[in-house]
């Protein structure tokens, strides 16, 4: 077993890889090229939601334990380091089209079937909570399952756990590259590490997308998230509704938001009436990094032994952060292969 692990990039994935591998009994060094959530893990919106539960396949089931294991996961951290990470089961509601009840029902079998009791999906008229969209029909699909965390704070929390652990976190290092960094190293480097693993291996692996999302100022904390039309609308513990988010594979410049942003917040407004005049008090950019399978992107780095890949998970990363840094421990920490097929870096 390695008892020294260093980990490259301080965003979700890398102080999730560190934190398991700490609590597994290994000594961590985190290195950061800026600052802990300085890339895609620093935006708002946080939604923690179930993929559809038809058509069942393991990366499903996955993502399923994630989102299982979260809340005890989280509250551990919250414990460790003293930070709140905002998390919460709080549900999701969303609005149902004319002609679409039919095949929800379907969708509400499939869902009592492979989710453990007591998570459901169900159809209602009369859903519960202080942000509800409109519905055309009348009609809502709502779940037990959906939960929440601020990204920020989640970022936050975690290494404070990892400080509190003596582990070590270093910010302002600037890029890293493997040829000077100790081995056993986890790169978790968001879409720099997925330009630098495509130069090194000679092909694509991915690339980086840009999002932008926004916080508007009302306070709903307990309230369930919504989805509409694409949109997340997704109210936080600390006052604020988070609604996001763009996916842009052209743009000009990466941290700054523009007019792409506007209209989704007036689309939010619009679907959720209780937000017609929330202030608007942060707006949100950043390039996400999606691998080329869209899937995460796991394990040893070809041709650099000692070394090892967890990126990619776009637009997921922070639902499938428990049991990514549980497979990557395993692999780090006690050369144990658990990664999926469709997850596996080749």
């Amino acid at each position: 077993m390695a008892s020294r692990v260093t980990v490259i990039g301080a965003g979700i994935f890398g102080l999730a890889c560190a934190w398991e591998c700490m609590r597994r009994g290994a000594q961590v060094r985190v290195i950061e090229a800026e600052r802990v959530g300085a890339g895609s893990s620093g935006g708002t919106v946080g939604a923690l939601a179930p993929h559809a539960p038809e058509n069942w396949n393991a990366k499903k089931q996955m993502q399923l334990d994630a989102l299982l294991a979260a809340e005890g996961w989280w509250a551990g951290i919250a414990q460790a380091g003293g930070v709140d990470p905002g998390y919460a089961r709080t549900g999701r509601i969303q609005p149902v089209g004319p002609a679409t009840p039919d095949r929800l029902r379907a969708r509400i079998a499939a869902a009592a079937e492979v989710w453990p009791a007591p998570f459901r999906m169900a159809l209602t008229e009369t859903p519960e909570g202080l942000l509800l969209p409109v519905s055309d029909s009348g009609l809502y699909l709502t779940d037990t399952l959906s939960a929440r965390l601020s990204p920020r704070r989640a970022c936050a929390a975690l290494a404070a756990a990892i400080r509190a652990k003596d582990g070590e976190i270093e910010e302002g290092a600037g890029q890293q590259s493997p040829d000077r960094v100790e081995s056993p190293a986890i790169w978790a480097a968001g879409a720099a590490g997925l330009a630098a693993l495509s130069i090194d291996l000679g092909r694509s692996m991915g690339n980086g997308v840009k999002g932008q999302s926004a916080l508007l100022a009302h306070a709903a904390p307990d309230a369930p998230q919504v989805f509409a039309e694409g949109l997340h609308i997704v109210p936080h513990a600390d006052g604020t509704v988070a609604i996001g988010s763009t996916s842009e594979r052209d743009f000009i410049d990466a941290t700054e938001t523009d007019t792409q942003l506007d209209p989704l917040i007036e689309r939010a407004r619009t679907l959720c009436p209780a937000l017609a005049d929330a202030p608007i008090i942060d707006r949100w950019a950043g390039i996400r990094p999606r691998a080329a399978s869209r899937a995460p992107l796991l394990g040893p780095w070809p041709g650099r032994p000692g070394h090892f890949v967890a990126n990619g998970g776009f637009k997921i990363g922070f639902a499938m952060a428990p049991v990514i840094a549980a497979l990557m421990a395993d692999l780090v920490l006690e050369a144990t292969d658990r990664i999926p097929a469709d997850f596996r870096l080749k």
